[in-house]
């Protein structure tokens, strides 16, 4: 366990639930769910019908001008960093920037842009094509404009670890710190593919709810019932510090980040091992890292997609690595799966969990599955003194990764 403290000043996001950090933790506390039917007319022929989209526009907090230039995956993670970065007190605080870094990743990246302008290469020819094309496709275009924005200069990452890279880019940027390479790292992840062919392929994989009829109620981890996870968009960021250097600027402190475990598989490209063998070892990592032990861990924020194999997996993990004590949730059956920008998100609702001493509900579980031995907090939110916390991130690949938090 390193000596440096890292902690939490400042978060953003823009989800399916709320154009910011308050609204959308609001929803989340009160059990509401972003999913909606696909209106586009694109989707009509689509197995799958069903997304849980953006509640604030891009558009409504970005100029035009400016979006022309932006996928919507880094538009999204700009707001959602802008937002951290005035939320942290950044704003006139004269940072060095060769002690700010920047660690934003995203599973796909911009995929949306890619086949716009691949429509419009094949339809009216190449001098049609952007100049912008490859800066808004490219994986770590997110992370770079987040870099731009703020003139960082001790280093612009951009993890691509899908399901797990939100979870990872915030273990990278707890590594910065500890390392002495930065004193801030503004940290997160960002997804935006709410799209026919991403919705096409994962449909043929079974991966995704096909309950077209009744939207708000298809995301259901560990329900008897699930079918498939529901396809989310959005963006989280926090602005990770060095202790030390946010006591000096007077900085409020909102949690502790105290450990982080990163593993993979080894087991298969899109399955995850059904005994969660990684992600056992990988919550084991960042609670020992945090200098705890897994009686600490009152509640966890479970990666729980609402597939039928994923989620009794992970329910068997946490009982290995943890215990039977915890209250468990999943967000993701009110903000869908929002891939790499999940674990982002869900960190942040654990930070908020400790901050406001209160687990958010798993919404849809009304019948829940034979073998979840653990306590839920179904159907409505819970209110629990929570100490210390994990938030769980798995993804394609086998990519596990495992984040603590703890009060200031």
């Amino acid at each position: 366990m390193t000596s440096i403290d890292v902690v939490v000043t400042g978060l953003g996001a823009t989800t399916p639930l709320g154009g910011d950090v308050a609204s959308t933790w609001d929803a989340m506390v009160a059990g509401r769910s972003g999913v909606s039917s696909l209106t586009q007319e694109w989707a009509e022929q689509l197995p799958v019908r069903i997304a849980a989209q953006l509640a604030v526009e891009p558009s409504e907090v970005l100029e035009r001008v400016r979006l022309r230039r932006l996928d919507r995956s880094e538009a999204i993670a700009l707001i959602a960093a802008k937002q951290a970065w005035a939320d942290a007190g950044l704003e006139g605080a004269g940072l060095d920037q060769e002690r700010l870094a920047v660690s934003i990743g995203s599973g796909i990246g911009g995929a949306i842009t890619l086949l716009q302008q691949d429509d419009i290469l094949e339809q009216s020819g190449p001098r049609r094509v952007s100049p912008h094309t490859v800066p808004m496709l490219m994986p770590n275009g997110p992370a770079a404009h987040v870099g731009l924005e703020f003139g960082a200069k001790a280093g612009v990452r951009a993890m691509a670890s899908a399901c797990a890279t939100g979870a990872e880019a915030l273990a990278l940027g707890l590594d910065l710190i500890r390392l002495g390479r930065a004193d801030v790292v503004v940290a997160g992840s960002t997804e935006a593919v709410v799209h026919p062919l991403p919705i096409a392929g994962f449909a043929s994989m079974r991966a995704m709810s096909t309950r077209n009829d009744d939207p708000e109620r298809a995301s259901r981890p560990w329900d008897k019932n699930r079918d498939g996870f529901v396809l989310g968009e959005g963006a989280g960021a926090i602005i990770l510090e060095r202790a030390d250097h946010a006591a000096a600027r007077g900085a409020r402190v909102i949690a502790r980040f105290a450990g982080a475990g990163v593993t993979s598989d080894g087991y298969d490209i899109v399955q995850p091992d059904p005994e969660c063998r990684g992600g056992i070892r990988a919550m084991q990592m960042a609670i020992r890292d945090a200098g705890l032990t897994g009686a600490d861990i009152k509640h966890v924020n479970a990666h729980a997609t609402s597939t039928p194999v994923g989620d009794m997996g992970e329910i068997r993990g946490i009982r290995a690595a943890i215990g039977d004590h915890p209250v468990i949730t999943s967000t993701k059956s009110m903000t869908g799966h929002l891939l790499g920008a999940a674990g982002a998100l869900e960190s942040i609702a654990t930070i908020l969990a400790i901050r406001d001493g209160v687990v958010p509900p798993t919404i849809n579980l009304d019948d829940p599955d034979d073998a979840l031995d653990l306590d839920v907090a179904a159907l409505k939110a819970r209110q629990l003194d929570i100490p210390a916390a994990i938030n769980n991130s798995f993804g394609f690949g086998g990519h596990n990764v495992a984040v603590v938090f703890t009060r200031p």
